[in-house]
Formats: C-alpha cells, structure tokens, sequence
C-alpha cells in the first residue's frame, strides 16, 4: 500500500468542471455519487466558534494518538469537509473552509468536496500550506483553536510562534472538541471490544523483557519516566493486540512507564481475566482519561529541570500542557526503533503469513482469469470481496490489514481509490486491473500490489509497466553499506522514469509492522527527509512500491515487501558490513504486461529466480487444484 508523503511532485490531476453548487461528483467509470453537503455542519460549527472566541478552527485527520488510520468516531475530518481520504487537514473560519492534502487524494478530494471548500493542492506552486492558511486568515488578532489532543506539543508550539510573528491572536488548545458537539448523538461510539493476548510463539520476546530494555533506554536518556502515547507502541510494548480501529489491530491507550512503574491507561471493559493474569504485578491498569490528571501530579512532585518526563515527538499538545512544557524532554521514540527491528520469530512469521498470503492472491487472480474469459460479470467490489474469501481460509488469518484497492482501467490512477459498490466500475478483460492488499494475520502483516492484464496490452501499457518493473527489481536487487537510509535508495524506483520524463506522486516505500500497523515508522524509501535519519537495519521489513499513473487511463504499480539482510561482498570497503533486500512477498509478475526486450540479462535473472522461488513456495497448497496450479506454472515460468 501506498506509504504516507506529503512531498509530492506536481499534479497532473483532472480537474471537473462542474457547476459550484451541483452536489453530484463525476467518477472516471461514468457514473455519478452524491457529495456530502456540508452547509448545515459548517453553520453548527461557526456558532460554536463565535461562542468560544474562535476565529479560525483546525480539524486535523489524527486522532489523539497521531494514528494515520482512526476510529470512526474520530473522523472527524470526513464528517466535516465530506472528504473521505486518509491524509489532510481541514480550516476554518466564519466565512471561509479550505481543505489541504496531498498528490495522492487530488482528484479524490476534487469528486468529495462541496462547494464550501476551497482545496488546497499540497506540492503544487504556490498553493499555501494549511498553517500558511491559517497564518493568513488569523491576520489581525484573530484566535486560532484546536482540540489539544489532536496536534503535537511540536505543531502547536510552530504555530504559535508564527501567529505571534504574523500579529496574529492566540494559538487555543481546546478540551472540548466543536465537531464532536456538531455531530452530537449520531457520532458514533468508542469501540470497547476486549484485548488479545499475542503469545510468545507470535511475539518472540516477553513484554517483560522489553519493558527492562525500555527502562534502560530512560535511564540513558535521564529522565524520570517515559509517556508513550502510539498505539501501535503500546500493543507491541505489552504483547497485546486490540481491534479498535480498522484494519490495525490496536486499542485506545495511553501507558507510562517509570523505572519503578508500568501504567495502562485503558477502558477497563478491555482488560479480561485473562489479560489481568497476564500482566500480573508487572502492570498497574488505570481507566483511559486518568493520564492527564497522573501526569500532572507527576509533573508537580517527581519531574525535575534534571530529571524530566521524556515523550516523543508524536506526543500531543493536551499530554505536554498537563505535564507542564519546563518538565518535558523530547527524545527518539525508543519503543518505535525497537519494534522496527523484527526478531527471529516475527521474522520468520513474516515469512510464513507472506508465502500463505501470496497463495491466496495467486488462487484470486487465476479465479479472476477464468471468470473473465467466461464473460462473467464482476465489480471492483465483488473481485475484492473474493480475494477476502480467499484469505479467510488460510491459517492464522485475522482480518484486512486496509481496505482493499481494487480498481479497474481509469480509477487505477486514483493513487488511494477505494471503490464503493454504488458507483464502482466493472473489472474487464481488455483493462489493465490494479489490486493492491493485505491481510492481518497473527504471525504477520502482509501488503502486495499487483497490476493485471487479462487481454492484450497496448505497447504503450506494456512500456510502462516493464519501466515500473525495472525499477522495482533495481530497489530488490540493491545493495547498500551499514548506515544507509531508505532515502538514497529512491532514485533507483524512478531512474527508468525519469529518462522518459515520467515519475509517480508517492513515496517508494514504507515499514510494516508485525500484526500491527501495515504502515510503520521510522523506516521508509523516498525523499521525506526523516527516511535519511534512520539507517536500515538488519530485521527491518519495508514495501518496494514504485508505480506510475496515467490520468484518466490506467495505473501502475508494483509492491512486494522485503526484509533488510546482510550480504556477503566481494570486498569489505571500510571495513563496513554490506546490506540487501530478501523478498518475502510470494505473488508472480504479469508476463502479459511485461516486455522482456526491455529488460537487460541481470534483470531477467531476478525475475526468473524470483518466479522459481514463488513456484517452490507455493504450489504444494494449491495440490487438488489443477485450474491455479497450472495458471501459477505458466505466469512463473522463465522468460
């Protein structure tokens, strides 16, 4: 799936020309779906402003944990603005709203977004940020609010200085959020399904064992406690797993933990017998909200200038105000350095779920074949729903690790496109079909795209998938020194693009967690400056995802993820350790769409081994099954 960024090259999004006030949005399939209005929510908000002497009102997409995927009841974004993609930020005023995002919602956002929004087009000349918006609009002392839990102390202290710079008025953490009192009774409820415990067989480390390495990364950092407030953190910190947000398989908590102390901060309902027993005298559980009143106190009594409470720089706003700011020191997050680095058991679990994933993908799109040349008649939704089925039956299975992105001909090029069953297209013989998914299980994370042809090519498809290829094989078959970052190895995905002047809007990659989030820090391949912060490490797995997108046409893109190994060179140049890339992902390449006179001998060598690996790894599950045993001999056979 396609790792968050927000640098982005320039758009060539289509714009609509439709008429301001008509609420119907234009899909790329031809037919039509009603825009959410948004006047009536807007003139809810703008009271509620006015009486809390606030002039202008940011509604970020975060949760109060800084999750990229939320709750829907801290959707608040969507319920506001009616735009439904992951990534942006809504602003505003008495009389104005604007919404920010980036490349790759443009034309999502321009279908979703009413009248009463201006979109801002991040990457794009001269389009302003959402904090230069805000600048703008609070020129002459006008209040800005937020909701202190859904900003980071970091963002909120930036902003404020630049108000303060701007003339502006004051930059307000809010306790009470004006959208949630807008939605009233129909937002929906906090989840409160009970926790999972992850045994030792999926883990491979006992919390307890983390949490004396935690202590001692405190200790270094001579603080007094540390606050983790991620929750994908938190699940891999104690070993437990929830299912409080979709597709993420975590739970609403905050935890803090001191060298004498570990405190859950959780809904109770969530805390079984089982659970209980587990954590024994180790950890003290606290209901959610008592956080802020404990750090308080903390901060009043225990913190010192010399000894502070240390978070990290996804701690919000609200965490850091109770704690008082003199009383915070702002580190790495050590629980996230750790959890990128996987173990020998979350390794080698990944490997499994990955191979047993890759079967029920195979089974998909050999079923989706032998449907199509019948002349059967399948959508965007109902395809995908089968590739669900297929991964039910396999071990360990979960759930979805995001929703699936299956989308046929021109909605490919919707970079984020989820279809919906009222408006989806139909996936045809003759349209190149880009699926790209994953799947929770309880030994792994999965995440592949894969991009289809079941009729003839045009050579202009053709070219551009083999470019999109040769750079997914150049990232595959790299090889790196000890200290390098995910960030100098973003040019191979593109260098074949760029020479014929093309190039995609998104990163090229992104970490993936076990069990847990399918988008994982700190690692990533792009040219977010932070991927050249963090080296790749031996035991990091990461997505290879180049792509390229045709407006109105089609899309493109391949993604496998790989496991960051040791490799044995040659020569040992600076007496430095050599690194690569295994992939784990076992789904086969479309030979249709790939045009071999365009790939060099080396190339063709890492395809062929690659299939062979897929064959060998896969075909003893697929026994009784003639149809896709066979589709599966003829997409691996050696080119």
């Amino acid at each position: 799936m396609i790792p968050a960024s927000l640098n982005q090259a320039i758009s060539r999004a289509l714009r609509l020309s439709l008429p301001a006030r008509q609420l119907t949005r234009t899909m790329s399939t031809g037919t039509t779906a009603s825009r959410t209005d948004t006047t009536s929510r807007l003139d809810g908000l703008r009271k509620l402003m006015a009486a809390h002497n606030v002039d202008v009102y940011i509604v970020p997409s975060e949760d109060a944990h800084q999750s990229e995927y939320i709750a829907p009841v801290d959707a608040r974004r969507e319920y506001m603005s009616g735009f439904t993609g992951s990534a942006g930020c809504a602003v505003v005023t008495s009389t104005k709203a604007s919404l920010s995002t980036d490349g790759r919602y443009f034309l999502q956002a321009e279908q979703e977004l009413d009248s009463n929004w201006e979109l801002l087009k991040q990457g794009l000349p001269d389009v302003p940020t959402w904090q230069e918006w805000v600048l703008r609009e609070a020129e002459g002392g006008k209040n800005v609010g937020v909701d202190a839990r859904l900003i980071t102390a970091a963002q909120a202290k930036s902003l404020a200085e630049k108000l303060k710079n701007r003339k502006g008025g004051d930059l307000i953490g809010m306790d009470t959020n004006l959208v949630d009192l807008v939605w009233g009774e129909k937002q929906p409820e906090r989840p409160k399904e009970p926790l999972r415990i992850l045994g030792l067989e999926f883990a491979g480390k006992p919390f307890e064992e983390k949490l004396v390495e935690i202590r001692k990364e405190i200790e270094k950092n001579k603080g007094s406690g540390l606050i983790v407030s991620m929750l994908d953190e938190i699940a891999w910190l104690f070993n437990l797993r929830g299912n409080d947000i979709p597709y993420n398989p975590v739970f609403f908590s905050y935890a803090f933990i001191t060298p004498a102390e570990a405190i859950l901060y959780i809904d109770e309902d969530k805390i079984t017998e089982k659970v209980c027993e587990n954590l024994g005298d180790n950890v003290t559980v606290k209901p959610y909200n008592a956080i802020f009143d404990d750090v308080k106190a903390f901060g009043e009594v225990t913190a010192t200038e010399e000894q502070k409470v240390l978070v990290t720089s996804s701690a919000s706003w609200a965490l850091t105000k109770s704690l008082g700011e003199s009383k915070v020191s702002t580190i790495k997050a050590p629980i996230e350095a750790a959890k990128a680095v996987k173990n020998e058991t979350e390794v080698e679990g990944m490997r499994k779920a990955h191979i047993r994933d890759g079967v029920a993908q195979i089974q998909y799109f050999a079923w989706l074949e032998s449907v199509l040349s019948r002349g059967d008649i399948y959508d965007e939704v109902s395809a995908a729903d089968k590739l669900e089925e297929f991964r039910k039956e396999k071990e360990h299975f979960v759930g979805l690790s995001f929703p699936t992105i299956s989308s046929a001909g021109s909605n490919g090029a919707i970079i984020h496109y989820q279809p919906e069953k009222s408006t989806c297209a139909r996936v045809e013989k003759d349209k190149i079909y880009l699926c790209d998914s994953g799947a929770q299980f309880l030994d792994g994370t999965t995440d592949s795209t894969r991009t289809l042809h079941y009729g003839t090519p045009t050579p202009e498809e053709k070219r551009s998938y083999t470019l999109v290829l040769k750079g997914h094989i150049a990232v595959a078959r790299s090889v790196f020194p000890k200290g390098s970052s995910g960030f100098i190895l973003d040019i191979l995905a593109r260098q074949h693009l760029w020479r014929e002047g093309l190039d995609y809007r998104h990163g090229t990659g992104h970490g993936v967690g076990s069990f847990l989030n399918v988008h994982e820090g700190p690692i990533g391949i792009g040219t977010r400056m932070q991927y050249n912060e963090v080296p790749l490490e031996v035991g990091m797995l990461i997505s290879n995802e180049p792509g390229y997108y045709e407006d109105g046409q089609y899309g493109i893109r391949i993604e496998n993820v790989v496991l960051v190994t040791e490799k044995n060179t040659p020569n040992n140049f600076g007496d430095k350790k050599y690194y690569g890339f295994e992939t784990v992902t076992m789904v086969p390449m479309c030979k249709k769409l790939t045009d071999p006179t365009m790939l060099d001998e080396d190339e063709k060598k890492w395809l062929n081994v690659y299939h062979a690996e897929v064959y060998e790894k896969t075909n003893s599950f697929l026994k009784g099954d003639e149809y896709t045993l066979e589709w599966l001999k003829r997409e691996t056979s050696p080119i």
